[in-house]
């Protein structure tokens, strides 16, 4: 059985939901889907230019499992990148989430 998934602290409201390659329309394409959390570990490493640890204190995670979101969602959206999907961001009020 999976381990639960602790909520990630985040601060940030996050305006777009969808990135898409050009002129495709989004019905045809593929769909990756990163969490909001995910994209705040993205903005706490490159925007705010945070290290790992102190980037852990602020979602209120370890250090352990912010390394093992930071490479799982450089490893979606690489593969959105080099295959042309959509990327989805879900938001924390997504009925989808459990």
């Amino acid at each position: 059985m999976p381990r639960r998934r602790f909520r990630r602290k985040v601060r940030y409201k996050f305006k777009d939901t969808y990135y898409k390659p050009r002129g495709v329309p989004l019905n045809q394409l593929k769909e990756i889907e990163i969490t909001a959390e995910e994209l705040e570990v993205l903005r706490l490493k490159f925007i705010e230019k945070l290290h790992q640890v102190q980037a852990a204190e602020k979602l209120g995670i370890s250090q352990s499992q912010y390394q093992r979101d930071y490479y799982n969602v450089l490893t979606k959206i690489t593969e959105a990148l080099i295959n042309g999907w959509a990327i989805k961001i879900k938001s924390k009020n997504d009925s989808s989430e459990t």
